[in-house]
């Protein structure tokens, strides 16, 4: 995943901060000053930005779902044309990418599970649309590795191991982990297990 370089933009700002304040208290516990506040503005200053909390929550959802199946598109193009790409290196390229979101958006994660439901029929929807292509996107990676995996297997085991490297909410508070490095190479390691696991059994 590309670092980037460039200061956030402010309403990049208000996003981070509104994700890890509600991640932590709650969509409903969380008022529109206590955000402003977070980034330095007046909660009726944060109107500029967004029309208000739900806007902010869709924005979140939507993008990050965005955001995962473009880095996803991403590392399968950069693959086909390197000329020299293969698909155990492609998994492992989406493998890594999901690890960053996973390590990095934590927030988001914790968001996901517990206000996906507060959106708008139509953002939902389209959460779900972006999910469903970004899984179908692993699934026919993982059936290139290891070809002889029926494809709802293959599909049962993907969702796996989106839920094994998305526990990272669940793993503590971030000094209590190893250093990210080494926690990262674990999650790689315990995804890539999952997959030979199922791969053997074909």
């Amino acid at each position: 995943m590309t670092t980037r370089t460039d200061a956030p933009t402010r309403r990049e700002q208000i996003l981070k901060e509104a994700a890890r304040l509600f991640a932590e208290r709650g969509f409903h516990g969380v008022g529109v000053d206590e955000i402003g506040a977070a980034v330095g503005i007046s909660g009726p200053g944060l109107y500029r930005h967004f029309p208000g909390k739900d806007a902010m929550l869709a924005e979140l959802l939507v993008g990050i779902s965005e955001r995962l199946l473009a880095g996803g598109q991403l590392r399968v193009t950069e693959d086909a044309t390197s000329g020299d790409g293969s698909p155990e290196t492609l998994l492992d390229a989406l493998i890594e990418g999901h690890i960053d979101f996973a390590l990095d958006d934590r927030p988001l994660i914790t968001l996901h599970d517990r206000e996906l439901d507060r959106l708008r029929d139509t953002d939902r929807k389209r959460v779900r649309r972006l999910q469903r292509e970004y899984v179908e996107l692993w699934v026919e990676v993982v059936r290139a590795r290891y070809p002889l995996l029926p494809e709802s297997e293959a599909r049962a085991t993907v969702h796996a191991v989106f839920g094994l490297l998305n526990s990272t909410p669940h793993l503590g508070r971030p000094g209590a982990l190893p250093g990210r490095t080494a926690t990262a190479a674990l999650l790689h390691r315990l995804a890539r297990g999952a997959f030979e696991a199922a791969g053997e059994q074909a």
